[in-house]
């Protein structure tokens, strides 16, 4: 089944030229099939292209998807045009009352921030709670993965030396979960970010299963038993020339950046850089709506109901 989108999103012309089949809100409704429902809490600054790698990566399914843009109201976007937030994002006091198959959150570029020092850090906790109660399961990426660990577990963050940047060869930790399904025994992902979290913390929290890893990049994912929250450090929705974007903004800021790690054939940032986490990242998102939400969803989500 094709994802279905708000009419008009930009990123329904871009993944079509990518041969991607995407269902506008016009045509899904003459479809009598009940979609899931997903709402994104989209935190990165150029929310049109993160947008649009999440909906290439939701639509590889055959579920159909319907999806909610959710924006922080005590946050201005200064990277997004003010006609686009209006036209496709909602506040959270205007969606609270719904109910969710399932939730995620992004990155944001606020990492080297206490907690507690983004602007925003008080309504999105409160998103964080109101979602143990209104959506079957959530996926929470990158800083925001450890936002998420911090607030429900008391999980630190902590700063590295130097900026994890590149792309990682990563291994299960438990090829029997469904969310592994498919996978191979090792597999990359691409990560860009400033802190970490440690295996040796999240251990001592009884609810959560690290189920993912690196031995150059360390803990990529973390899932409570229940399977209702999965915290990912890295970013498998990335496109083909998100690091390369980032690499050479930075180098344009004169910012400290090097080249990121097993990314560019050579290491020559002058080659295309090479994709060898799309299989991965189709697989994530495919297995999670399947067996996470699918599978555990009440067919009338006015009868989701958690004990939290």
């Amino acid at each position: 089944m094709p994802i279905n989108v708000p009419d008009q999103l930009p990123a329904i012309e871009l993944l079509q030229k990518e041969n991607i089949f995407i269902m506008d809100e016009s045509r899904a409704a003459h479809q009598d099939i009940r979609p899931l429902k997903i709402i994104i809490v989209n935190l990165m600054p150029i929310k049109i292209t993160t947008e649009t790698d999440l909906i290439r990566l939701l639509s590889n399914t055959p579920l159909q998807v319907e999806i909610d843009f959710l924006r922080m109201k005590g946050h201005e976007s200064k990277n997004t045009p003010d006609v686009h937030m209006k036209a496709f994002y909602k506040t959270f006091d205007e969606l609270k009352f719904k109910n969710y198959d399932g939730m995620i959150f992004t990155g944001a570029p606020v990492e080297m921030l206490p907690f507690e020092d983004v602007t925003y850090w008080k309504e999105l906790t409160e998103i964080f709670d109101w979602s143990k109660s209104h959506v079957t399961s959530s996926l929470f990426i990158c800083w925001a993965a450890q936002a998420g660990l911090f607030h429900f577990y008391g999980v630190p963050k902590y700063p590295l030396s130097k900026k994890m940047f590149g792309v990682f060869k990563h291994r299960n930790l438990n090829d029997t979960l469904p969310i592994f399904r498919g996978f191979d025994d090792e597999y990359f992902v691409p990560h860009s970010r400033h802190t970490e979290v440690l295996e040796k913390d999240i251990q001592k929290v009884p609810e959560l299963n690290i189920v993912s890893k690196s031995e150059e990049s360390g803990v990529n994912m973390v899932m409570t038993y229940d399977g209702r929250q999965f915290f990912v450090t890295g970013h498998s929705e990335y496109s083909r020339y998100t690091l390369d974007t980032e690499y050479k903004r930075d180098l344009k800021k004169k910012l400290p950046i090097e080249i990121p790690d097993n990314y560019y054939p050579d290491n020559d940032p002058e080659k295309e850089p090479l994709m060898r986490w799309r299989g991965h990242a189709n697989l994530l998102i495919s297995n999670w709506l399947n067996y996470y939400v699918y599978q555990q969803t009440p067919y009338n989500l006015d009868n989701l109901c958690f004990d939290i």
